[in-house]
């Protein structure tokens, strides 16, 4: 396992890898820092730190990075990784609701419904903050909730993406 820092506007970040792949995103002292860090961890520079860096830097310069990174999900339950997934598929200064996830969930499965809250659950879990965009997840009635990172970085993520709060509450009724 390999980490690598990077210096944010939110604060220091904890990147993790494997040595392909990125395996978590952390601001540190977040809730759940570092779930997927096991064993030894080595400092070391990595082609994917590097990517990693690039799309931070061109995040917190305020616009799309337009390319994906190298995730591993290995280590996740498969909820997770559809909860992950779905996230990964808001698009940048974009938002959408824990119910809205929860019915693309139980449409997948051919279910009547899902609950919001295991879906909650799954993104409290999620080890790429950031990169797998959490804090692009609102409430229903279009107020903000629930950040691992915190709701003042949450709040600073969605006005950098200028998805401003106007819009945000809003958010529902134009996905």
């Amino acid at each position: 396992m390999y980490i690598q820092y990077y210096n944010s506007p939110l604060g220091r970040i904890t990147i993790a890898s494997d040595g392909k792949s990125l395996t978590g995103l952390w601001i540190d002292g977040q809730k759940y820092f570092g779930s997927t860090l096991e064993g030894e961890r080595l400092e070391g520079y990595l082609p994917v730190f590097k990517q990693a860096e690039q799309w931070l830097d061109i995040y917190f310069g305020g616009k799309d990075p337009g390319f994906a990174l190298p995730l591993s999900m290995e280590n996740a339950t498969p909820f997770r990784k559809t909860v992950w997934e779905i996230l990964l598929s808001i698009k940048y200064g974009h938002t959408m609701s824990y119910g809205m996830i929860a019915d693309i969930i139980a449409k997948q499965r051919g279910t009547g419904n899902m609950s919001a809250q295991a879906v909650g659950g799954a993104i409290a879990h999620n080890p790429f903050l950031i990169i797998v965009p959490c804090h692009r997840v609102i409430g229903s009635d279009g107020s903000l909730t629930g950040y691992a990172g915190g709701m003042e970085k949450k709040k600073f993520l969605l006005e950098l993406e200028k998805t401003g709060m106007l819009m945000v509450n809003s958010a529902i009724n134009n996905i």
